[in-house]
């Protein structure tokens, strides 16, 4: 079981590092804000989630995000 996914594969979905970044950060918080609204404990951190997200194909870059 990989632990995390490599960078390289990450910055391959999302085009760059930059987007990466920001694409993590901006779910991260959106994961974060919804489980404090919903009163949820997260069993993994909002990050590692997102990444886990991208990684998977689940989140993805829509050209009206950049």
């Amino acid at each position: 079981m990989m632990l995390y996914p490599p960078m390289a594969a990450l910055v391959d979905k999302v085009g760059s590092n930059y987007l990466l970044v920001n694409l993590v950060a901006r779910r991260a918080r959106e994961i974060a804000q919804k489980a404090e609204d919903n009163e949820e404990i997260l069993d993994k951190k909002p990050v590692s989630i997102a990444i886990d997200e991208v990684y998977s194909g689940k989140l993805t870059l829509d050209k009206t995000d950049e």
